[in-house]
């Protein structure tokens, strides 16, 4: 690609004041660099994908406030992650991490498990220990 024909659609990138490095050539062809504010394509992607997140967040956020999950997938979604790299940040198998989703068996989980969920979170035990309304999306 021209350096000249760097994408600049406005989109998501732009609306976040981000911009993407490119490696493009020069009118002689040589290797330089340019910033971009995206192109059409990648910006309807990545706002489809950024609402699928937030979708996922607030249907586990609202799991766990009507008691039927524990704050585990509230956090786990925030931190877009799955029960197995869950499970690998927390050294343990996925069955026993996922046992952890459900509220009467969260309520058991040893302090030294909850503080390598605080941990793994990057949260307060607050947070975590009592979860309501104020955690956010």
């Amino acid at each position: 690609m021209k350096t000249k024909n760097i994408p600049q659609d406005d989109g998501f990138l732009s609306r976040k004041s981000i911009k993407e490095l490119y490696y493009t050539r020069d009118e002689n062809g040589n290797y330089e660099t340019g910033l971009s504010k995206g192109w059409e394509a990648k910006n309807i992607a990545l706002e489809v994908t950024i609402e699928e997140f937030e979708r996922r967040e607030k249907k586990a956020k609202n799991l766990v406030l009507s008691g039927k999950k524990s704050p585990i997938v509230f956090f786990m979604e925030k931190n877009k992650m799955d029960w197995s790299v869950l499970s690998s940040y927390m050294e343990k198998p996925k069955w026993l991490v996922k046992l952890h989703q459900y509220p009467f068996i969260f309520k058991k989980i040893k302090p030294k498990t909850i503080k390598k969920y605080t941990e793994v979170f990057e949260i307060t035990l607050e947070d975590l220990t009592e979860f309501n309304e104020r955690n956010k999306l």
